[in-house]
């Protein structure tokens, strides 16, 4: 898909810059840069998801659960 976008001049210069130093394309550099960017932003999202359902739900782990995953890491006094 092609398409057109504005950039300040010193950051389009220093887009380009980078892209040649790590032997990219500019287009490659922002296509990097953007799926990041949106990646970054979908944690965040599933982070806020997670932390609405443990402010409804009581994530204390039962005692037996609790045991087994501690002796599975070595630790027998948790």
């Amino acid at each position: 898909m092609k398409t057109a976008i504005s950039l300040p001049d010193p950051l389009f210069d220093a887009a380009d810059t980078l892209a040649g130093r790590l032997g990219m394309s500019r287009s490659q550099l922002y296509a990097t840069a953007l799926a990041e960017f949106v990646a970054k932003h979908t944690d965040v999202d599933v982070t806020a998801r997670l932390n609405d359902v443990y402010a409804q739900e009581s994530s204390v782990l039962d005692p037996v659960w609790r045991r087994a995953q501690s002796r599975s890491v070595g630790q027998e006094s948790c």
